[in-house]
C-alpha cells in the first residue's frame, strides 16, 4: 500500500501537469461545411423523414442558431466569404466561374483565388495552428494561386475542382498537389440513360468502388491523430449531399420503402438511380455518420473537451434537380427560394457550435449571423486579433455573455440567375432580381418577423426604408473583377 501511495503520489503531478498543459493549449477548431443541405434537413431543425442522429446530439450538446445565413447562394463563392470573412460586394469570387470541362483530361477547376489573399487558414497558421482542408475546395488547382496549400492550408485532401465533386466515385482526388488514385473507372456523371438501358446493371453504371466520403473521412482521422498534440484548425467542406445521387448500398437499402419514388435516369443531369429518395436521404445520413465519427475520435483522444466543432451548409437546398426535388422533405422550412436565389430559402443556413464548458448545452440563438463571421470569431477563439474583415465575433454570444457587436445591416449580391442583390436590415429585408436585364430593377421589401416566407411585398409601404437600401448598396459595393459578375455599376456593367 505504502509503495502505490508513492507512486500515486509521484504520478499526480505528471498528470495535474499535463492537464493544466492542454487547459492553456489554444482550443483545436474544427469547421465542418455541407454542401447544400437546407436547414430544413436536420432533425434538430424539425426534419421528420431523414435521420441526423450526430448532428442532432452536437446541437442538444451546443447551440443552435436560427438566422445564420451563407455569404451567396452558391459553392464557390460562400467558400471564399467564408475564408476570407467578406461579404459579396467585397469578395473576390462572386459567383462559379468555371474553367476546364468535367473529363479528368479537362480538370481546370474554378476561378483561382489570387495571391495575396488573406485566409482563415493564414490567420491561425501565424496562431500557432496546423491547418487542414479535406474536401471540397472550388477555389483553384494545384498549379494556380489558389492552390489550398498557398493559401493557408499546410494540408489539403479532396476534389479541387467542384465539377469534378459531382462524382462520389472520381478515378481521383488530390492530395497536397499530388493526383490520388481511386479504385474508379472513370465515366460521365452526367450521361443520361438510353430508352434501351433497363435494368439494376444500367444504375450500377454509376457505381464504383471506393466512395469519396469514405476516404475524406479516412484523411480526417489520420489528420487530427497525428496533430493531436498540437492546437489545429480543420476545414471539413464534405460534399454531401450535393447531387450527383449517389451512396452506397447499404446505405440507400434502410431507406427504401419509405418514399414513394420511382427511378431517375439521367434526364436532368447527374447520375441515374433506382431509388432517389432514399438515396438523397441516405447521403445526409451518410453525411451525419461521418460526424459522428468525428466526434467520437475526439472523444478517444481525449480532445473533446478543448476542441470547438462548429457545422454549417455552403447555401440553401438544390433546385429540382439531378432526381431531387427538396420540397419532398422540407428542406428549407417552406421558405421562399432554392440553391441559387437571395431568397431565404436560398441563403439561409443550419448553425450549430458545440464548445463544452463554454457554450451551454441545448441553448438556441436568434442572433442575426453569417459565416464570413467565423473569421472575427475564430481570431477571438485563438485569442489573437483578426485582421480587417466584414464579420462580427459572434463568441460572446456562444459563451453566454452580452453580444456587443451587432450587424447593421447584412449585404448579398449574387451575379448568376440574372442578377440578384438582397440586404436584411433587422427583420426588414430588401431584394432585387432580374438586375442584369433591369438594371433599375424594383427592390422588393419583406418583413420576415411577419412573413418569414416572403409573400407579402411591402415595398410601397416603405420608401425611407428603400432609400436605405440604395444607400448601403452605393457604400459596399466594391466593382467585380471580371465583367461577368459586374451588373450593378452600370460604368463597368454589361
Amino acid at each position: 500500500m505504502r509503495k502505490l501511495l508513492l507512486l500515486l503520489c509521484s504520478t499526480l503531478p505528471i498528470i495535474a501537469f499535463a492537464q493544466k498543459a492542454n487547459n492553456q493549449r489554444k482550443p483545436n477548431i474544427i469547421y465542418i461545411y455541407a454542401d447544400d443541405m437546407g436547414i430544413g434537413e436536420l432533425g434538430c431543425y424539425g426534419q421528420q423523414q431523414i435521420k441526423t442522429p450526430h448532428l442532432d446530439q452536437l446541437a442538444s450538446e451546443g447551440m443552435k442558431f436560427t438566422k445564420h445565413y451563407s455569404g451567396t447562394a452558391v459553392c464557390a463563392p460562400s467558400r471564399c466569404m467564408l475564408l476570407t470573412g467578406r461579404h459579396s460586394g467585397h469578395s473576390y469570387i462572386r459567383g462559379n466561374y468555371e474553367l476546364g470541362g468535367f473529363t479528368d483530361a479537362t480538370e481546370g477547376g474554378q476561378m483561382p483565388l489570387p495571391e495575396g489573399t488573406y485566409t482563415i487558414g493564414h490567420m491561425l497558421q501565424n496562431a500557432g495552428y496546423v491547418t487542414g482542408a479535406i474536401g471540397k475546395w472550388g477555389l483553384g488547382m494545384f498549379d494556380n494561386s489558389g492552390n489550398p496549400n498557398k493559401q493557408g492550408f499546410d494540408y489539403f485532401y479532396g476534389y479541387l475542382d467542384q465539377k469534378q465533386a459531382h462524382n462520389y466515385y472520381p478515378t481521383h482526388l488530390w492530395e497536397n498537389g499530388h493526383w490520388d488514385t481511386l479504385e474508379n473507372e472513370f465515366f460521365l456523371v452526367h450521361s443520361p440513360l438510353k430508352p434501351s438501358d433497363t435494368g439494376q446493371a444500367a444504375y450500377d453504371h454509376f457505381i464504383g468502388k471506393e466512395y469519396s466520403m469514405d476516404k475524406l473521412l479516412e484523411k480526417s482521422v489520420q489528420f487530427i491523430k497525428q496533430h493531436k498534440d498540437q492546437p489545429f484548425f480543420l476545414y471539413l467542406p464534405y460534399t454531401g449531399p450535393h447531387v450527383s445521387l449517389q451512396a452506397p448500398k447499404e446505405a440507400v437499402a434502410k431507406y427504401i420503402g419509405t418514399f414513394d419514388e420511382q427511378p431517375y435516369r439521367g434526364n436532368q443531369g447527374y447520375a441515374s438511380t433506382l431509388h432517389p429518395k432514399s438515396t438523397y436521404a441516405a447521403m445526409i445520413s451518410y453525411f451525419d455518420h461521418n460526424v459522428g465519427a468525428i466526434m467520437e475520435l475526439l472523444q478517444q483522444l481525449g480532445l473533446d473537451d478543448n476542441t470547438v466543432v462548429m457545422f454549417s451548409s455552403d447555401n440553401g437546398p438544390t433546385f429540382h434537380t439531378g432526381g431531387i426535388n427538396v420540397d419532398d422533405f422540407n428542406s428549407k422550412l417552406g421558405m421562399r427560394g432554392y440553391k441559387g436565389q437571395l431568397y431565404e430559402g436560398g441563403i439561409r443556413a443550419p448553425f450549430i457550435v458545440r464548445w463544452p464548458g463554454h457554450v451551454k448545452a441545448g441553448t438556441t440563438s436568434d442572433l442575426l449571423s453569417n459565416q464570413f463571421d467565423m473569421m472575427a470569431t475564430f481570431a477571438a477563439i485563438a485569442g489573437i486579433k483578426a485582421p480587417e474583415n466584414d464579420g462580427i465575433n459572434i463568441l460572446p454570444t456562444l459563451e453566454g455573455k452580452k453580444q456587443k457587436e451587432h450587424h447593421d445591416f447584412m449585404y448579398f449580391e449574387f451575379p448568376e440567375r440574372g442578377g440578384q442583390l438582397a440586404i436584411r436590415v433587422g427583420d426588414m429585408k430588401g431584394i432585387k432580381t432580374g438586375m442584369k436585364k433591369n438594371h433599375d430593377a424594383p427592390w422588393q421589401v419583406y418583413d420576415l418577423s411577419k412573413d418569414p416566407d416572403e409573400k407579402n411585398d411591402i415595398a410601397s409601404q416603405n420608401p425611407q426604408f428603400i432609400k436605405q437600401l440604395d444607400d448601403i448598396v452605393k457604400r459596399e459595393h466594391l466593382r467585380a473583377h471580371i465583367t461577368e459578375w459586374e451588373f450593378i455599376d452600370p460604368k463597368t456593367g454589361q
